[in-house]
């Protein structure tokens, strides 16, 4: 096998998204041929190199694993916790491939969350490059003006940067109205920010599609297996090689 960037091998191994991997390998978590690698640029062969993260050997998965999971509110999106919070991977019983998470979704909000241990596909997803649409439904503190209704489509001013265009429709009327959002975006809670921007502030936040994925059925902390059509629709999406 030729050399590749160690965060690459350990997202294609299904340790973690190359994002995450990349923070691994700045921690000192990741040893290759015994010494502590923490140079995002180092090189390494995983078919002739012995690579730890956290002391353990990491080998290349046995199959390719896509899982759709409802996430429920108050679970972290991580593979652990240093808090000893609930994660993710609890409501994964039964799942005997090591997978990570595909993007976020934060502590106090719920819905769909991909999980997977191909690392291309996931950073395919996450990537804005992409432009692939997440939709929620929000429920906030208030109405927006009709003036702030279209700054928030538009796209406003996020943390030095302008967000990207982004669908806005209002669902359902009352106190604390809901309001359906589509982003094609997801940095760091960018929904709660978006409306604290205009003075409203998130109460209950739901994901409930990714690209053509639909949460359906499930409820919250239960998973499925995602379906070889639905994968091959995904990597088509994304321009990636379909599987046969």
């Amino acid at each position: 096998m030729p050399e590749e960037r160690l965060q690459k091998i350990l997202s294609q191994a299904g340790i973690a998204s190359r994002r995450k991997a990349e923070q691994l390998i700045l921690e000192g978590r990741v040893a290759v041929n015994g010494k502590v690698v923490t140079e995002l640029g180092t090189k390494a062969d995983l078919g002739r190199d012995h690579i730890k993260v956290n002391g353990k050997l990491i080998r290349p998965p046995r199959r390719q694993v896509y899982i759709a999971l409802y996430k429920p509110r108050e679970a972290v999106t991580t593979v652990d916790d240093p808090e000893g919070r609930r994660t993710v991977m609890d409501f994964l019983g039964g799942v005997k491939e090591r997978v990570f998470p595909v993007g976020r979704l934060d502590y106090h909000s719920e819905g769909l969350l991909l999980l997977t241990n191909d690392g291309e596909f996931a950073n395919a997803i996450t990537s804005a490059s992409r432009h692939v649409p997440k939709l929620y439904l929000v429920k906030v503190t208030g109405y927006l003006t009709p003036e702030q209704e279209e700054q928030f489509r538009q796209g406003i001013p996020l943390q030095g940067r302008r967000t990207a265009p982004a669908g806005l429709r209002l669902v359902r009327r009352g106190v604390n109205p809901w309001y359906e959002v589509k982003l094609i975006e997801g940095r760091q809670n960018q929904v709660r920010m978006m409306f604290k921007h205009f003075g409203r502030l998130v109460e209950k936040l739901k994901r409930t599609r990714i690209g053509f994925l639909e949460l359906g059925r499930l409820r919250p902390g239960e998973y499925r297996h995602l379906t070889g059509d639905e994968v091959n629709r995904f990597r088509k999406l994304l321009e990636l090689k379909t599987e046969s």
